[in-house]
């Protein structure tokens, strides 16, 4: 009994000792049943001709907890990325199966390895399986299709499109200011009562006016004050026009003396009743405004027909005018007319300064005087940067890049020692015309195709080529380049003093320099530019931003 107990209390013992290594095991066993994401990828053909497209698919079979990240941008470097489709999904239970398209492209013939692809999923990197796609040219019947030259370049006339689309802006913009200048300036407008009463002559314009005084409230709400003011004010400025006497400013007294003057002169053929009844009247109106005297509503009814029978009398009594007379009072309108009508040019004319001066500093504030100076004189890189852009490959190796121009091809006659080292050089170039902007593309295939290229001493050389060409004073940096598909170059970039084409004096500017190569060939790019020259800045980094290389023969 006692050995069983014994035997019982050491298996005891060993469970305990055990039964941790059984958690761990039940643990391992659990992570491992986890089923591990499943990726695939397959091309539907292997085989296309130049410019054609193969679609490259690749699937995933994750857990519907799983976050993935396909690729993206130009990462099949050789081949150049066409399209990428949406990606289609299905779910089955728990699992998820993933499915993107990507359809791929080249337009150089040859064997070009479609290259891993990383598919992060959760944070963690799976490389792909990398592929062989031939890229065969279209074949060429030499026997009975004869065999060309390449046509040499020509020079095309510009387009006139734009010359024509900023005509007729600019018409578009004179005819809305012509008829905004008619409209408020030039226009006859509509008179208004007060404008038409202010034309009629002024025998016609106090009859009517104290017509309107007569059909006025001012009685009725017993404002004899401005009642009498607006009646001696109708009539002094009857007799101040029609009858040339200074009335608004004389007193009643002065005002009287004047007419008599008149009338004694033969000038004025007034009776002195009429001067009398004058002479009261105004004495009245003056009771009124200055002691505040209150005469009866029939007395100023009655003035005001009073007032009515001056204003017929005096016209009456006035001498018919002189042919000189009217002469000169037809050369005072008319002078008057030129007087309004240079008065409306002027104002037009300020108008039009000011509406230009004001679109001028909304522009200026919005896009810069600078931007707004070189779109209205014109900036040689300015015209680059905004025309119609080329991207193309250069030479083979073959560098692609996208440039405001195409770039032509340079003659390069190799000497006699270089050839032992070099089997062809293929140089493309652009160069403005105006200013220190050059771009050129050099592409060198060497005849040992097992040697590395020497990079240093090609910086040497380009140095020393800016040099020969009078420059001073470069400043090099140098750093690591890398294109958008990831291939790494060498790039070295400053500044200096260049002497840029049909200048005399150097200026400052700025350059760069992209290098990259392989076993048996080099290839690099060269860019010069002003040093503010901001224009040229966008193109520079526009055409970096676009540099694809081979890297393979």
């Amino acid at each position: 009994m006692i050995y069983i107990n014994r035997i019982i209390e050491n298996g005891a013992s060993f469970i305990k000792r055990i039964s941790p290594l059984f958690v761990f095991l039940l643990f391992i066993f659990e992570l491992s049943a986890q089923e591990r994401p499943n990726i695939s990828t397959k091309v539907d053909t292997s085989y296309i001709k130049i410019g054609e497209q193969v679609q490259w698919t690749v699937t995933v079979d994750i857990d519907s907890t799983d976050f993935v990240i396909f690729p993206e941008g130009q990462t099949f470097s050789p081949l150049e990325t066409v399209e990428a489709f949406a990606t289609d999904t299905t779910r089955k239970k728990d699992r998820l199966t993933l499915q993107k398209i990507y359809a791929l492209t080249q337009f150089d013939s040859g064997a070009y390895k479609l290259p891993s692809q990383r598919i992060d999923i959760n944070g963690t990197g799976f490389m792909t399986d990398s592929m062989l796609i031939n890229v065969a040219t279209i074949p060429v019947d030499t026997l009975n299709q004869k065999m060309y030259d390449i046509k040499p370049l020509i020079n095309v006339e510009k387009s006139n499109y734009d010359f024509w689309t900023y005509l007729l802006i600019g018409l578009l913009i004179l005819s809305i200011l012509g008829g905004l200048l008619y409209w408020f300036v030039f226009r006859r407008k509509p008179l208004t009562e007060e404008e038409k009463v202010a034309l009629l002559p002024p025998y016609d314009r106090a009859l009517l006016e104290l017509k309107r005084l007569e059909n006025s409230k001012y009685l009725i709400q017993d404002e004899y004050k401005q009642y009498y003011s607006e009646l001696t004010t109708i009539v002094r400025s009857y007799l101040e026009e029609d009858a040339h006497v200074t009335a608004l400013e004389s007193t009643t007294g002065q005002l009287i003396e004047k007419l008599e003057l008149l009338k004694d002169a033969g000038e004025l053929k007034l009776d002195d009743d009429t001067i009398k009844q004058f002479q009261q009247i105004l004495q009245t109106a003056d009771l009124v405004k200055f002691a505040k005297n209150k005469p009866s509503t029939s007395v100023a009814e009655q003035d005001r027909k009073l007032v009515e029978q001056i204003v017929e009398k005096t016209h009456e009594a006035l001498p018919e005018p002189t042919e000189e007379e009217l002469l000169e009072h037809a050369e005072y309108q008319e002078e008057l007319e030129r007087r309004a009508k240079k008065k409306k040019i002027k104002i037009a004319i300020i108008s039009t300064i000011a509406v230009i001066l004001i679109g001028i500093t909304i522009t200026g504030i919005k896009f810069g005087f600078g931007y707004m100076k070189d779109t209205v004189l014109g900036h040689p890189t300015k015209e680059l940067l905004e025309g119609e852009w080329v991207r193309s490959s250069y030479g083979f190796p073959p560098i692609q890049l996208e440039t405001p121009q195409v770039l032509v091809r340079q003659k390069i006659k190799l000497p006699a020692e270089a050839k032992s080292t070099i089997a062809d050089i293929q140089a493309f170039q652009y160069t403005s015309p105006i200013g220190l902007f050059n771009v050129g593309t050099t592409s060198v295939t060497l005849n040992q195709q097992d040697v590395e290229p020497d990079f240093e001493k090609t910086i040497e050389q380009i140095l020393s080529n800016f040099e020969n060409q009078g420059a001073k004073n470069i400043i090099t940096k140098q750093e690591e380049f890398s294109t958008i598909s990831g291939v790494k170059g060498v790039k070295v970039y400053g500044s200096g003093k260049f002497l840029a084409p049909g200048a005399k004096e150097l200026i400052e500017g700025e350059y760069t320099v992209l290098l990259f190569g392989g076993k048996g060939f080099q290839q690099y790019i060269i860019l010069t530019w002003l040093e503010d020259d901001t224009y040229a800045q966008e193109i520079v980094d526009r055409i970096l931003a676009s540099v694809e290389v081979k890297t393979e023969l």
